[in-house]
C-alpha cells in the first residue's frame, strides 16, 4: 500500500455505549479508545456481540434505535461528535462520512434506478448538479471496474450481480469524497470470486483519495488484505491493537490467538450407500431451467442419499439458488426431473401433496430477514407443526418446546421472545428448528453461516452435524465457503453459469487435478498473508480486476 499520510482523521476517547433492554439501560460498549489518521484502514474484528458495528457507527456519532453514547470523546477533524448538534451531524453523514452496508440488495432501494440514489448526496450537499454528478458517477464506476460504467448506473438495484451491487455501494459511498467511509462487513454474502473484485475495488479506491476507512469484519483473511491495524473486541472491550502483520505474526492475547486458530470441526465423511438398495433421497436428473426466454441451468444432474451432505458450490450466478428452487417446485424446471426417495415429483410445488412438500425444507442465508421481527419464537417454530402435523394446545407448546431443547435453547428463555431480541447465531437456530419443526428428511441449506462469525458459525456446523446424525437427515449445503465444504460436506458439486463442471466425494475434490474453474475456486480463499491478494492478482496477469473470475485460475 502506498505511504499513508499521518494526521489523525478520528479520536475516539473511553467510549461508552448503552442499550435498552427489559426496561433499563445496560452497557455495552465498555471504554474503547481509537485513533485513526488520514488514508489509514482500521480493522474491526470479533464475534457476533463484540461491539464492532455499534462502535463504527459511533464513529458517525450515531447510534442505532435502543441505544445511545453514554460517555466519551469522539474528536473527527477536530470536531466534538458527541457535542455536535443532530442538524450538523447529519450534514456531515453522506459528505464527509459515509457508510457502506453489509448487504447492498438490502440497502438500495429497488423503486429507483442506482445512478440516481447515487447522485442524491451530492446533489443535496450541493456539491454538484445532476449532469456531474451522473458524469462523476459513472468515472467512479470505471475505476471499481464495473461492466459497462456509463450504462450500468441507470439498471434498477435488482438487474446487476450481489458483487457489482456492492461495488456501486462503494461508488456512491465515495460520490461526495468523504475523508472517512465505514465499511460494514461488504463482502460477507459475496462468493470468494465477486470478494476479490470488490476487495481490490475497495482498496484502490482508498488509496487513490487517500481516503481513511474502519473495515469491520469477522474474516481474518480479509482483514488481512484490508487494514493497516487491527483491533480485536471482544463483548464490548477492547482486547489488543497493533499493526496488522505484527497482529498476524504474533498476537499476545489468548482469545486473539483463538480467533486466528483454522477452524477445527471437521466431519468424518461417509461413503455413499453400495448395492441396489441404495436409493438417494433426491435425484436430479438432467434439469435445465429458465427465467423467462433466459435459460440459467443445463442437464444438471447430482444425487444426495440418507444422511449425506452434499455441498453444492460456485460463484454468484453459477446456478446454486436456482437448483434449489428447482427441487422445491417454485421454478419448475423445463426438462429433466426431480426424484424424491425414487418418486417422480411434480415439477411446480403446487401439485405436490402435502406429505411431499413436509419431506424438503429450507434454511435461509438472512435470519433477519427470513424470520418476521413482529412474531414470537414460539409462533415461528410452532407454524409448521401445526401446519404439517395438525398440532394444537399443549401438544403443540410441548412440540416448540421439544424444538427449542433439540437446537440447544432454553424454551423458558426464549419460548415468547421475538427475533429482534436474539442474536445472529441464535436467529439461524430458530430457523433451523422452523425447518425442523415440518419433521423433514431432505434440508436445504442455503449458506446459513455466511453472516456469522467463525465461532458462531463454528456451533451451527456442529448443531447441524449433530442434528443429521440424530434424525437421519440429509443435507444439501449451498456455500461459497470452501472451509465450510471442508467441514461438512461428503460430497461436492461445483457449479458455473448453470452447468455442473466437476462432482465427486469431498477428499477426491480438494486433490489435484482439478478443473480449471474449481481451481480458481480454490485459490480464491484469502489467506492468512497481508501480500496475498497483491500476489494473487499479479500471478493472474489481472490489470482489470472485473477479468478475475474470468481467468480460469491461469496467469
Amino acid at each position: 500500500m502506498a505511504e499513508k499520510k499521518k494526521e489523525v482523521l478520528l479520536k475516539i476517547k473511553d467510549l461508552h455505549i448503552e442499550g435498552y433492554s427489559d426496561e433499563e439501560w445496560i452497557e455495552i460498549v465498555h471504554g474503547v479508545d481509537l485513533t485513526l489518521h488520514r488514508g489509514e484502514v482500521l480493522g474491526l474484528i470479533g464475534e457476533s456481540g463484540a461491539g464492532k458495528s455499534t462502535i463504527g457507527l459511533a464513529a458517525m456519532g450515531f447510534a442505532r434505535d435502543g441505544c445511545r453514547i453514554s460517555g466519551g470523546s469522539i474528536e473527527f477533524d477536530g470536531m466534538e461528535l458527541t457535542t455536535t448538534p443532530e442538524s450538523a451531524l447529519r450534514a456531515l453523514r453522506g459528505s464527509r462520512i459515509a457508510y457502506v452496508a453489509q448487504s447492498a440488495a438490502a440497502s438500495f432501494n429497488p423503486a429507483h434506478k442506482i445512478i440516481d440514489q447515487h447522485t442524491e448526496a451530492p446533489i443535496h450537499y450541493r456539491i454538484q448538479k445532476r449532469v456531474e454528478a451522473q458524469e462523476d458517477a459513472m468515472q467512479l464506476y470505471e475505476r471499481l471496474r464495473l461492466p459497462n460504467p456509463h450504462e450500468i448506473g441507470f439498471r434498477y438495484p435488482h438487474q446487476v450481480s450481489g458483487g457489482q451491487l456492492q461495488r456501486a455501494m462503494t461508488a456512491m459511498a465515495m460520490a461526495c469524497r468523504p475523508d472517512l467511509i465505514i465499511f460494514d462487513e461488504p463482502t460477507t454474502a459475496l462468493d470468494v470470486t465477486t470478494q476479490i473484485e470488490v476487495l481490490a475495488a475497495i482498496r484502490d479506491i482508498v488509496d487513490q483519495f487517500n481516503t481513511a476507512a474502519i473495515y469491520i469484519t469477522h474474516d481474518l483473511a480479509v482483514v488481512a488484505q484490508m487494514a493497516d491495524t487491527i483491533k480485536v473486541l471482544l463483548k464490548g472491550n477492547e482486547v489488543e491493537e497493533a499493526p496488522t502483520e505484527q497482529m498476524l505474526g504474533s498476537p499476545k492475547e489468548d482469545y486473539t490467538k483463538s480467533l486466528w486458530a483454522v477452524r477445527s470441526f471437521q466431519r468424518k465423511q461417509k461413503p455413499r450407500p453400495k448395492g441396489k438398495a441404495a436409493v438417494p433421497v433426491v435425484s436430479v436428473q438432467d434439469i435445465d431451467a429458465a427465467y423467462g426466454d433466459v435459460k440459467v441451468l443445463k442437464d444438471v444432474s447430482f444425487d444426495i442419499y440418507a444422511g449425506m451432505t452434499v455441498a453444492v458450490v460456485g460463484e454468484s450466478g453459477s446456478g446454486k439458488s436456482t437448483t434449489a428452487r428447482c427441487i422445491t417446485g417454485l421454478l419448475p424446471p423445463t426438462k429433466g426431473k426431480i426424484l424424491f426417495q425414487g418418486e417422480e415429483l411434480p415439477a411446480s410445488y403446487k401439485d405436490r401433496t402435502k406429505d411431499q412438500l413436509r419431506q424438503a425444507q429450507m434454511i435461509y442465508q438472512m435470519a433477519d430477514t427470513a424470520l418476521n421481527p413482529k412474531v414470537k419464537i414460539s409462533d415461528i417454530i410452532g407454524r409448521p407443526a401445526q401446519f404439517y402435523s395438525g398440532l394444537s394446545g399443549g401438544e403443540l407448546k410441548s412440540r416448540v418446546d421439544e424444538l427449542l431443547d433439540l437446537i440447544e435453547l432454553d424454551p423458558s428463555k426464549f419460548y415468547n421472545r421475538y427475533p429482534p431480541e436474539l442474536s445472529g447465531g441464535q436467529k439461524q437456530r430458530v430457523g433451523i428448528a422452523r425447518a425442523l419443526a415440518a419433521e423433514p428428511t431432505f434440508i436445504i441449506c442455503d449458506e446459513v453461516t455466511s453472516a456469522l462469525d467463525q465461532l458462531v458459525a463454528e456451533g451451527i456446523l456442529k448443531l447441524l452435524d449433530r442434528l443429521q446424525r440424530e434424525l437421519n437427515l440429509s443435507y444439501m449445503f449451498i456455500t461459497h465457503d470452501l472451509a465450510t465444504v471442508r467441514s461438512i460436506a461428503d460430497e461436492v458439486v461445483v457449479m458455473r453459469q448453470g452447468e455442473v463442471v466437476e462432482q465427486g466425494p469431498k477428499d477426491k475434490m480438494f486433490k489435484p487435478p482439478h478443473h480449471p474453474y474449481t481451481d480458481l475456486l480454490l485459490s480464491s480463499v484469502p489467506e492468512m498473508d497481508p501480500n496475498w491478494l497483491t500476489t494473487l492478482l499479479e500471478e493472474r496477469g489481472v490489470d482489470n480486476v472485473g477479468e478475475a473470475a474470468n481467468t480460469g485460475g491461469k496467469k
